[in-house]
């Protein structure tokens, strides 16, 4: 493999994709998150820990600008670190992937990504705005998400390995197997210890713009992926399988 051109084409895609995400981030969920802050707002005003005044509106206003700003960075950073994830994962596994190119296949292993690292635990623990929920549970609301991740993501790993050396025929034990594994993560792993105590429409707009934001970058990284390796190609020169 020419090490070159796999860099180049893990970090440009990756950062391709991050500024998507970025982007349709800004345009989707900022503006439920504005939402959000403004009732965190209300409630300091209304316990007397804060006054609406043009000194306070100022500063809180600059506080967002600059948190819009850094979240695009912050996507474009994110999504150089999960596109070179994805690009090793799509090296190794590559001649097992569907599809008859690069980018079909980049676009499935995309998918198969997208779904168990991202579909799944998002089902278990949904989003909420970052100002939903007590800081005093955040250690255990992140641990419990990333477990939930390391699971399905793992599992979907080990069942997908234990499908290639099944027949034909008994391939869909596999996917038995991962559908049984994840309804039993379910049903044993506790819920969100945070009740929601907000307006549910803010709720659902924002969990479901946050799922086409990710979707976003899941799509775009397979494709930017798929692409770029088209073009340059980091295992020239090799004979190409595919299944």
């Amino acid at each position: 493999m020419k090490t070159l051109a796999f860099v180049a084409i893990v970090l440009i895609s990756g950062a391709s994709a991050g500024l998507i995400h970025g982007a349709v981030n800004m345009l989707l969920v900022e503006p439920y998150l504005d939402s959000a802050t403004e009732i965190e707002n209300q409630s300091l005003f209304a316990s007397g820990l804060a006054q609406d005044t043009a000194e306070f509106r100022a500063e809180y206003e600059g506080y967002r600008s600059w948190q819009k700003s850094g979240m695009i960075l912050g996507t474009v950073v994110l999504g150089i670190s999960i596109g070179s994830l994805f690009g090793i994962i799509f090296a190794l596994s590559r001649n097992s992937l569907p599809g008859q190119s690069d980018v079909k296949k980049s676009f499935a292993l995309a998918g198969i990504m997208w779904f168990a690292l991202f579909v799944v635990p998002f089902l278990k623990y949904p989003a909420n705005p970052p100002t939903i929920g007590e800081a005093d549970t955040l250690a255990l609301r992140t641990a419990l998400y990333v477990s939930f991740v390391v699971i399905s993501g793992l599992g979907a790993v080990c069942f997908y390995k234990l499908s290639k050396i099944l027949p034909s025929g008994k391939k869909i034990l596999a996917l038995a197997g991962y559908a049984m594994l994840i309804s039993v993560a379910f049903a044993v792993m506790p819920e969100n210890p945070d009740k929601i105590t907000v307006h549910a429409d803010l709720i659902t707009g924002f969990r479901i713009m946050s799922m086409l934001g990710i979707t976003s970058f899941w799509v775009s990284v397979g494709v930017f992926l798929g692409l770029f390796w088209s073009r340059l190609d980091p295992y020239k020169g090799t004979p190409r399988t595919y299944n």
